[in-house]
C-alpha cells in the first residue's frame, strides 16, 4: 500500500443531510414499495400460502430496507446515542426553519422543498408528471372496496364517499394547523376549539366503530388508502403550482408537504434511534 496523503472518510453525516440527498430518489420509492407490500399481505394473502408469500416478497422487502436504511447503517458513528440525539435536533430545526430569499436548502426545509421542484418547468413535463402521479389513485380505489363497512357494495358511490371522507380529513388537518398571528385571546379561543374538535373526533370515531360495521381494521386500511392519495394531491399541486397559487392554497400545500416529510423522517429515524 502506497500512502496517498488522503485520510479515511470517517466523518459522520447528519441525518438531515442524508435525508436531503436520498429523500426523493430512494426513500419515497422505498415507502411506495412498502405500501404495496402491506396492501398485498393485507388483502392478497390467503391461508396456507405463507411460504410462497415469503419467497415472492422477500427480495422486495430487502430492497425497501436497503433503500431506507443503508445510508444510516454505513454512516460512521451512526448508532452513537449522542450523535443520534444531535441529528434529531438538527433535523427538526431544519424541518421547521422558514425559508426565504438567500436561505439555502441546507438550512431550511422550505428552501430545499422549492429546489426539489425546479425540474418541473415545461408544459410537457407537467403533463408527464401528472400522468405518472395518477398511479397513486389506484391504492384508494382498490382498498375502499375491501373494507368491512362497505360489505359487498361495489357501486361507484362507495368510491365517491371515500373522497368525501378524505376532504373531511383535510379540513380537520386545516383546523389543527391553523395558527393566525392575531391577539392572544383569539389564539386561546382557537386552541380551545382545536381541543374540542380533537375530543369530538375521538368520541365520534369510537361511536362509529361501536354502532356501525366499521372496524378498527377498516381505520388502518383507510390510512393505507389515503396516504398515497394525499401524495397524489401533493404531486399534482406541485406540478400545477401556478394554478394552486392563484387560488390561494399554496401555503396549505406547503404545510401538507411538511407533514409528509416529517412522517417519512420519523419512519426512517425511529428504527435507527
Amino acid at each position: 500500500y502506497r500512502a496517498t496523503g488522503r485520510g479515511f472518510v470517517v466523518r459522520h453525516i447528519k441525518f438531515a443531510e442524508n435525508y436531503r440527498l436520498y429523500s426523493r430518489s430512494h426513500f419515497v420509492k422505498a415507502l411506495e414499495i412498502a405500501l404495496l407490500l402491506i396492501v398485498y399481505i393485507s388483502f392478497g394473502y390467503t391461508p396456507g400460502s405463507g411460504a410462497s408469500f415469503v419467497l415472492v416478497t422477500l427480495s422486495s422487502w430487502f430492497l425497501v430496507i436497503s433503500w431506507l436504511f443503508a445510508p444510516y447503517i454505513f454512516n460512521p458513528s451512526g448508532f452513537e446515542w449522542q450523535k443520534t440525539v444531535d441529528d434529531f435536533d438538527d433535523w427538526t430545526n431544519w424541518l421547521m426553519y422558514k425559508g426565504g430569499v438567500g436561505i439555502k436548502g441546507d438550512d431550511s426545509w422550505e428552501s430545499w422543498w422549492d429546489e426539489e421542484q425546479s425540474h418541473i418547468q415545461t408544459l410537457r413535463g407537467r403533463i408527464l408528471e401528472t400522468i405518472l402521479s395518477l398511479r397513486f389513485i389506484m391504492f384508494q380505489y382498490g382498498v375502499v372496496y375491501k373494507l368491512h363497512v362497505t360489505g359487498s357494495d361495489t357501486s361507484i358511490a362507495v368510491y365517491g364517499f371515500s373522497w368525501v371522507a378524505l376532504v373531511g380529513i383535510v379540513m380537520i388537518f386545516k383546523i389543527f394547523t391553523f395558527s393566525p398571528k392575531k391577539s392572544n385571546n383569539f389564539q386561546l379561543v382557537l386552541r380551545f376549539l382545536q381541543g374540542v374538535t380533537g375530543i369530538g373526533l375521538v368520541v365520534a370515531v369510537c361511536l362509529v366503530v361501536l354502532f356501525t360495521s366499521l372496524t378498527v381494521g377498516d381505520l388502518f386500511s383507510g390510512i393505507l388508502a389515503f396516504i398515497p392519495t394525499g401524495w397524489l394531491i401533493l404531486s399534482l399541486a406541485i406540478t400545477w403550482k401556478k394554478v394552486v397559487r392563484s387560488v390561494g392554497l399554496w401555503d396549505s400545500v406547503k404545510e401538507f408537504a411538511r407533514m409528509y416529510d416529517a412522517g417519512m423522517g420519523i419512519i426512517i429515524f425511529a428504527p435507527i434511534a
